[in-house]
């Protein structure tokens, strides 16, 4: 389905390579992307926002995982260079609402780098345009893009976009995390 608002919408990088150990050590029995949430693995619950949104998406998972965070996003955005701009999309993140990714997407019109916030709460996905292909492919290791965000918005090109969903801050980390999500979502839903 075509995405209403812009010609050639951002690709929606879903980062789904890191190794998942926190999880573990706190008791997972297996990786956190694929620990069950509501009837479907966390990056199930990802995956069908993404799909929902109506953007194009590359998902970042090769076998073996990646080097950290900032490889995993080069690799992506060098996947495909051929992108309006990019969402950087943590897998863990199962509550994150399709209209979140829209709104960022769109928002990129306005400036070049968007950071979403929930109340005072940085969140993902974080957007860039096309113009940050070298940077973003050159990044390595461990290190996301947080050091690109502090420039841009020394340049003025940050746009802070509020928005209502605490999904785009409610990540899977531990099995403490997960079961504090589930519990949520099921009081939210009338479950609980």
């Amino acid at each position: 389905m075509p995405f209403e608002g812009i010609t050639t919408p951002p690709v929606v990088i879903i980062l789904a390579a890191g190794k998942g150990q926190r999880f573990r050590d706190s008791g997972g029995q297996e990786h956190k992307l694929d620990a069950l949430f509501d009837g479907k693995t966390v990056l199930g619950h990802v995956l069908e926002a993404v799909k929902t949104a109506g953007l194009p998406w590359h998902l970042v998972r090769p076998p073996g995982g990646t080097g950290g965070m900032g490889e995993s996003i080069a690799l992506g955005v060098t996947a495909t260079t051929d992108a309006s701009g990019w969402l950087i999309l943590p897998g863990d993140l199962p509550l994150i609402r399709p209209d979140s990714l829209r709104r960022v997407a769109l928002a990129l019109n306005e400036k070049p780098v968007v950071v979403p916030y929930y109340q005072s709460h940085h969140g993902h996905p974080v957007g860039f345009h096309r113009s940050y292909l070298k940077v973003l492919s050159a990044l390595q290791g461990d290190k996301g893009a947080g050091s690109i965000v502090q420039i841009a918005h020394k340049r003025g090109e940050v746009l802070p976009l509020a928005l209502s969903d605490r999904g785009i801050i409610d990540d899977v980390d531990t099995t403490g995390d997960l079961r504090a999500l589930q519990h949520r979502h099921a009081s939210k839903i009338g479950i609980a």
